[in-house]
């Protein structure tokens, strides 16, 4: 089987990698170099995000990036639309890496992306991979020459492409043939089921072309997004069954606030259950001023709640009943979060593996113990009526009691104690 079947063939080979621990085995697909990240051919799930502010603006794109990149995105899309933006490029990447900020960048053209890559071969140079949205590439007897002209450009720089259909933009000449043959079979799709045919074929067509051409099979990447969660997991499922791609997951135009996180979870979940899906990307709406980072972090917990990667220490906190009135566990437990937030930056490099870490600031007797023993560190708050002392557990096992005004403190100095121990560079032994 090849990645150019476009009907309903048959499935990949069985002879798959062992199944991550309640998941599907992990889909197997080529793995490619995006910059010095890769992404498929087994390896971890990448997160990635892209900028929302005008390229052109090289101070504005320059702190985006950097913001972006400290927040954990390990590949960031910036938009490449106009010749201002074009020439941006290579001094972003420039001022990026005086920052000491190597994450890779990806140019997202469309319609004129074969004018600006020939335009301006710095920007082809700096960028990392190129995504191609085959909808708009060009139309008529332009699409496939334009199509040609960047993925040429991609092996003249030797960089990887992403061929991104997207629900929004699709091939109108491709869609409309398939419609036309839909019309004609004996049991005919509803429009949904041949929309999400044309995206699965109009990725497939355009990578097989891509091949042709010349680019090798470990420098594509394939993208299929739309807006609606089903949608999303059938389509994605049906690009896995036909293709051995690199596949980017994305929920397109999200939302804002709880529901795109929530649309974006469900969907990319799901999927990821499957063993499906190699890089992904939360397309969260901001709010007006908001921080551009929370797509960043929605994606890691997403991937470290389903335990396929770890990116920093878990909190697992009471919600709170009526036995917990006093507030003492949730500012704890929000003061042990926002603390180990801002000390992930300097601990990556000084205390190497404490995103493994868990610790547990529970609010009662209830399941307080029990879930402080399954933590690695963790303090069992007294509940409303109970005896004025907080257990501390300490890997399973009962450490001692805090007592009086200052147990708050007192439990983050034994975190902090406990980290230093574990995860210090001055503990582990000198090597020999």
């Amino acid at each position: 089987m090849t990645s150019t079947d476009t009907g309903l063939l048959g499935c990949l080979d069985a002879d798959a990698p062992i199944a991550r621990a309640g998941a599907a085995a992990r889909h197997r697909t080529v793995g490619v170099m995006i910059g010095g990240v890769q992404v498929g051919g087994g390896a971890p799930v990448v997160v990635q995000s892209m900028t929302n502010t005008d390229t052109a603006d090289i101070d504005a794109t320059v702190a985006q990036v950097a913001a972006l990149a400290r927040a954990g995105s390990e590949i960031v899309r910036i938009t490449v639309d106009r010749d201002e933006a074009a020439a941006a490029v290579p001094r972003i990447r420039e001022r990026l890496e005086r920052l000491g900020c190597f994450v890779p960048l990806v140019g997202d053209f469309h319609y004129i992306g074969h004018k600006l890559l020939a335009d301006h071969p710095a920007c082809a140079e700096a960028l990392a991979k190129y995504r191609i949205n085959p909808g708009n590439v060009g139309f008529k007897d332009k699409k496939d020459r334009q199509f040609t002209q960047i993925v040429e450009k991609a092996i003249e720089y030797g960089k990887a492409v992403r061929i991104g259909a997207n629900w929004g933009s699709l091939d109108q000449e491709l869609l409309t043939y398939l419609m036309d043959e839909n019309a004609k079979a004996a049991r005919p799709l509803d429009a949904r089921g041949v929309t999400r045919e044309a995206l699965v074929q109009s990725a497939l067509l355009s990578a097989a072309r891509a091949e042709e051409i010349g680019l090798s099979r470990d420098r594509i990447v394939l993208s299929a997004k739309v807006s609606g969660v089903q949608d999303l997991i059938t389509v994605y499922r049906e690009l896995a069954r036909r293709s051995d791609y690199a596949l980017h997951l994305g929920l397109t135009e999200a939302g804002m606030g709880s529901k795109g996180i929530v649309a974006s979870s469900a969907a990319l979940g799901v999927l990821l259950q499957d063993g499906i899906g190699d890089t992904i990307r939360f397309s969260l709406t901001p709010e007006p001023g908001g921080d551009r980072t929370l797509e960043v972090k929605a994606a890691q917990e997403l991937l470290q709640t389903m335990g396929f990667r770890t990116f920093v220490p878990l909190v697992a906190a009471c919600p709170g009943c009526g036995r917990t009135t006093s507030t003492v566990f949730q500012e704890l437990a929000r003061d042990i979060q926002d603390w180990i937030s801002a000390s992930m930056p300097e601990w990556r490099k000084t205390h190497p593996g404490v995103e493994v870490l868990n610790v547990a600031v529970m609010g009662c007797i209830v399941n307080g113990p029990g879930e402080s023993k399954h933590a690695d560190i963790g303090i069992s708050l007294p509940g409303t009526g109970e005896a004025p002392a907080a257990p501390v557990f300490i890997d399973g096992k009962k450490a001692l009691t805090l007592r009086g005004p200052t147990i708050a403190q007192d439990f983050k100095a034994l975190v902090v104690d406990y980290i230093d121990k574990r995860f210090g560079v001055e503990s582990r032994p000198a090597a020999e």
